[in-house]
Parts: C-alpha cells; sequence; structure tokens
C-alpha cells in the first residue's frame, strides 16, 4: 500500500514540475504582448526552446522582453517618421558635425597608425640587434 502512495506523489511532483516549468516559461511572452513588443512571437517560440535547454535562456529572454516599452522608446517612434521631414536644409549643422568627427575619427586613425608603425620598426631593428 505504501507503494502506491509512493508513486502516486512521484507522479504528482512530476507532474505539478513539468505543468510549473510550462508556466515559467510564458512570463517573457506575456511580459511581451503587455509591452506590444515587435517580437512577440520569437519570445514565444525562444520560451519553448528553454523548456527544451532547461531554462539557460530564460532570463535573456526575460530581459529581451521587459527591456522594451513602447511609449519611453523614441527611436521606435522616429523610426516611423517620413523621412522627407529630415531633409530640411537646417540640417546642415547636423552635417557640419557628423564631417568634423570623421575627420577627427580620420586624424586619430593617422596617428595610430603612425605609431603602430614607429613601434613596428623598433621591434625589426631590436629584434636584428639581438
Amino acid at each position: 500500500m505504501l507503494d502506491y502512495i509512493a508513486l502516486g506523489i512521484l507522479v504528482f511532483t512530476a507532474i505539478s514540475l513539468l505543468f510549473g516549468a510550462i508556466a515559467i516559461l510564458n512570463i517573457p511572452h506575456k511580459i511581451a504582448a503587455e509591452r506590444n513588443h515587435p517580437h512577440q512571437d520569437a519570445i514565444y517560440y525562444a520560451g519553448w526552446v528553454s523548456l527544451f535547454t532547461l531554462h539557460t535562456i530564460w532570463p535573456l529572454l526575460w530581459i529581451w522582453s521587459a527591456a522594451y516599452r513602447e511609449d519611453t522608446s523614441p527611436r521606435f517612434s522616429k523610426m516611423n517618421e517620413d523621412t522627407a521631414i529630415n531633409d530640411k536644409a537646417g540640417d546642415s549643422e547636423q552635417w557640419e558635425d557628423i564631417t568634423d568627427s570623421v575627420t577627427l575619427l580620420r586624424h586619430r586613425f593617422e596617428v595610430l597608425d603612425d605609431r603602430i608603425d614607429r613601434i613596428e620598426k623598433a621591434i625589426m631593428a631590436a629584434s636584428e640587434a639581438a
């Protein structure tokens, strides 16, 4: 008689763990659905994949779904605007800033390239002297 009780407890525990794991895997999808996340389907299917990988990727799914918030993400709302609005004549200052940044980066690259050349020459001279 005790064998049947132990077997019943074992089966109940196994079924409870399985349903608990399934309930946990849907949490990131529910968060994504509440926040109107653009990758809801991917998060849902990745949740099922995490079930078969023993929930190793579940924390990443939770972060992925929780990081998006449509109302506080201005970059997503700006992506939907018409690009013709951004083609104003007043944007020349912005292009000048970008051009200055590119020129500065090019100068820094040239300085670093010159330093690398000097280091290589020093290494070659030291290896020939040795």
